[in-house]
């Protein structure tokens, strides 16, 4: 059996909350590695957490239901993304049956695709400029998925993974908006280069519990765009203070980090607002400044639950025409996968 996760990278946090203060509306100033062999099938304490943080990854809740569209609660996601789409074909052998799932018993779509990644992110005077081809720092899965394999037999992707040319413009010091807006499909841009998505399929329904995505928690849509639902364990989690380090950039400009709070506890829904952040002193480039920011959980919806920033991108990447992002236009040489499922020599 292929197993996607593993008890280090998908966790519940059954006890130890993060000392940083949850729902701290402060304005803008200017995953874990795997365990060892020798760690318990159902439970494990993540390297940061210690025993205060023993996670369960054998009963995840779903997130299915949790979604509004103009009510943005803690745990829940607010967006504005049509739910009448399809995804994975059929429920995975890893749901339990109670509204949980079972991270250890699911399947990944195997292979290991290196990509010609390219990511480029300055600072031109006020504004952020991130400029990527969407193919990650990392390996992926071959894609389209072989219907003869137990990834296919849940969720045949069929689509390959191709390049982009995204170039995304975001404030370089985000500020904080009176009311929080609700995201259309996308959150932001991770620092592998690729595309994240909100938490959800297009059907509406946990991507995470749902959907078999790649090692990396990765998979395209029928655009060819690689794209994930929730931090991947593939980006650099690190911790040297504590508290993670930046993964990436939502759409409002605010930073997401990882999984860790002030206190390298893992953080839950619980210790962060309705748009899954808060606000304490961080690293910001290359400065300390109290800023808000966004956090990955482990629990639904994984990222971003709405917008605080009170300048939203509105390009969507997913799609075609959108603002300076060109979508679904010509590949750059070199970037468009094979038959088969390599990529050719850039």
């Amino acid at each position: 059996m292929s197993i996607k996760w593993t008890a280090g990278i998908a966790a519940l946090v059954l006890v130890g909350a993060a000392a940083c203060s949850s729902g701290d509306d402060g304005n803008g100033g200017a995953d874990a590695p795997a365990p060892s062999a020798d760690a318990p099938e159902d439970t494990a304490a993540t390297d940061a957490g210690g025993a205060d943080a023993a996670v369960d990854v054998t009963a995840l809740p779903v997130g299915d239901g949790k979604i509004t569209t103009d009510d943005p609660q803690v745990g829940y996601l607010c967006t504005t993304q049509p739910t009448d789409g399809t995804g994975a074909e059929i429920q995975g052998p890893w749901f339990n049956g109670d509204g949980t799932f079972n991270a250890e018993a699911k399947y990944v779509v195997e292979g290991a695709v290196e990509w010609p990644s390219e990511l480029d992110v300055t600072v031109e005077g006020d504004t952020r400029v991130l400029t990527t081809n969407n193919l990650p720092s990392h390996a992926t899965g071959e894609y389209p998925v072989d219907r003869d394999t137990e990834a296919g037999s849940i969720d045949a992707n069929p689509s390959d993974i191709t390049a982009q040319s995204y170039t995304i413009e975001l404030p370089a010091n985000p500020t904080l908006a009176d009311e929080p807006t609700c995201p259309g499909g996308e959150a932001g841009l991770l620092l592998t280069g690729v595309v994240l998505n909100i938490g959800i399929d297009a059907a509406g329904r946990d991507a995470v519990a749902w959907e078999v995505q790649d090692s990396c928690e990765g998979h395209p849509h029928g655009g060819g765009v690689y794209h994930y639902h929730s931090v991947t364990d593939c980006v650099d989690d690190t911790a040297s203070d504590g508290h993670s380090d930046l993964v990436g950039y939502a759409l409002d400009g605010f930073g997401i980090f990882g999984h860790l709070g002030e206190d390298g506890e893992v953080l839950t829904n619980e210790d962060l607002d309705e748009c899954h952040g808060h606000t304490h002193e961080i690293e910001w480039d290359g400065e300390t400044v109290e800023m808000y920011h966004y956090h990955a959980t482990y629990e639904f919806p994984y990222t971003i639950g709405c917008f605080r920033g009170s300048e939203v991108n509105p390009q969507t990447l997913m799609t075609t025409g959108a603002g300076d992002t060109q979508v679904g236009g010509e590949q750059p040489p070199g970037g468009e996968q094979q038959p088969g499922g390599s990529p050719p020599s850039p």
